[in-house]
């Protein structure tokens, strides 16, 4: 591979790429080769990060269900030990259970790899890194890669590497969450009297079912797609994906079923279902995990991701009595405000993207689907015990009615400087009309609230694409028509962007 194709690797915090072959067009750039290097530069860095010699360092390997996992694994698992790494085979694992490999008293490694795509297809694959202060920075895989361009694939002996059952260290650790949430005994069965349904997609949550709430004495029968499969037959695992809502929803429904979880592939997020049928993702998750943690925090701030809906701001500042801060998209960009906030002494209990990641302030802020579910499942048995249910803790956030995403591409290669360009003249034209255009960290936002337009957009650039997103939300029907013509009108010139999706 050539420096320029591994550097390509980067995406934004993570590292992600084509791992084999299957699928028309999409040529393998993530090799065995580029992942030993890779590993290689990881213990390089991480021994200057820490300041001790890399042959005193223990770092853990773990993948996710994608047939790529084990080669994969194997190639970054040779490069740390070429290194003189300790590496540490912590085989099938999820993303959030690695960085606890960090933490927990068992195994306290000073790093951790996870082999992950997260919900992208079988043919793709990546890699996540943590070292104690939680994943690493865009800066920090750039330095990686550089470092990685400089060296070549090496050979080790790997055949002495040590094992763990990581998945069970980390059930242990959310089945003792649990029990002490519901000031249960350890070895109690807190659970009993309560159907849960699990959609794992057949990616890594399987252990969810069978390691935390079978053992705790839920009923988790009409759960689904449980057994680890790189293929994902049956659907995404990905709670943003409309398909795969639909497949726990009607599980939920069919079985009758007090709640119902879907997880991603490699559990950092996870949406619900209601025993209504009532999806529980996007804007409803966040308020119902504020809700879940308003008590605690009583006035908190709330970090979201930048297409979170109006009705939210209104449910969590009105209902709630707490504060939101909507930021920028990016899981690492919400988690680092919310670090930023608490450092400053401005409380934040929780940084949460629509797409279902989720980090608490009180869980080292680790986005941990798992994690969440747990906060769930606490919420649901108390409730349970009070003979009610948590549908009422969201009761008051209004209805989503109309939304759409249309993406603009932007046909030049100076993509940046001609987006930045559009959203300065939207801005220019938007205030000549004299629309509302509340705080936005991230492109143009403009709110809706009379009689005539209730509702919001916004036109942002895309983080890595040549491309122009536009999220319009209309509160009642047909304001999103009138929002959608709007933009038409204030987008008028623009001969580069493609927004032929809107005819």
């Amino acid at each position: 591979m050539t420096d320029s194709d591994i550097m390509k690797l980067q995406n934004g915090s993570d590292i992600r790429g084509v791992a084999v072959e299957g699928v028309a067009d999409e040529r393998v750039n993530l090799t065995e080769d580029s992942c030993n290097r890779i590993g290689q530069a990881f213990a390089l860095w991480l021994a200057a990060k820490t300041g001790k010699p890399a042959d005193t360092l223990a770092i853990g390997v773990g993948r996710d269900a994608r047939i790529s996992g084990p080669a994969l694994g194997t190639a970054v698992a040779q490069g740390l030990t070429a290194r003189g790494v300790t590496a540490v085979d912590c085989k099938l694992a999820t993303t959030p259970a690695m960085f606890m490999s960090i933490v927990f008293p068992e195994t306290k490694y000073d790093g951790a790899v996870m082999i992950t795509a997260s919900h992208l297809p079988f043919n793709r694959n990546g890699i996540k890194f943590f070292n104690r202060d939680g994943g690493l920075e865009h800066e920090d895989i750039t330095a990686i890669l550089e470092q990685a361009c400089r060296l070549r694939s090496v050979q080790a002996d790997i055949s002495k590497c040590t094992t763990i059952d990581l998945l069970s260290l980390y059930a242990d650790h959310l089945k003792k969450t649990i029990c002490s949430g519901l000031d249960a005994d350890e070895g109690s069965r807190p659970l009993e009297g309560l159907k849960i349904v699990v959609d794992a997609g057949n990616g890594d949550a399987g252990f969810f079912v069978s390691s935390i709430l079978n053992p705790l004495g839920a009923d988790t029968s009409g759960s689904q797609f449980l057994e680890p499969d790189g293929m994902f037959p049956n659907h995404i695992p990905n709670p943003e994906n409309r398909a795969a809502m639909e497949a726990v929803r009607s599980a939920t429904v069919n079985n009758h079923a007090d709640l119902g979880l879907i997880f991603d592939t490699d559990v950092d997020r996870m949406s619900a279902v209601l025993h209504t049928g009532a999806e529980v993702n996007r804007d409803a998750i966040i308020a119902m995990i504020s809700a879940i943690l308003a008590p605690s925090y009583p006035g908190g701030t709330i970090v979201t991701d930048s297409v979170t809906s109006d009705r939210l701001t209104d449910f969590l500042q009105n209902v709630l009595g707490m504060k939101h801060l909507r930021y920028m998209r990016g899981y690492k960009n919400v988690i680092d405000k919310c670090r930023e906030l608490n450092a400053e002494g401005i409380i934040s209990p929780l940084a949460m993207e629509t797409s279902g990641h989720g980090a608490l302030k009180d869980n080292y802020y680790l986005d941990d689907g798992a994690f969440l579910a747990v906060k769930l499942i606490i919420a649901v048995a108390q409730a349970a015990k009070q003979g009610t249910t948590i549908d009422s803790l969201i009761a008051k956030l209004p209805p989503l009615v109309e939304e759409v995403e249309y993406r603009f591409k932007i046909n030049t290669e100076e993509f940046k400087s001609y987006g930045s360009n559009i959203l300065a003249e939207f801005k220019k034209r938007a205030e000549a009309a004299g629309y509302d255009m509340p705080e936005s960290y991230e492109g143009i936002r403009i709110s809706f609230h009379n009689s005539d337009i209730q509702g919001w957009m916004l036109l942002r650039m895309s983080l890595h694409d040549p491309v122009m997103p536009l999220n319009i939300e209309g509160g009642r029907r047909g304001d999103l028509a009138k929002i959608r013509s709007i933009a038409q009108d204030l987008l008028k010139g623009f001969d580069k962007l493609d927004m032929s999706c809107l005819k």
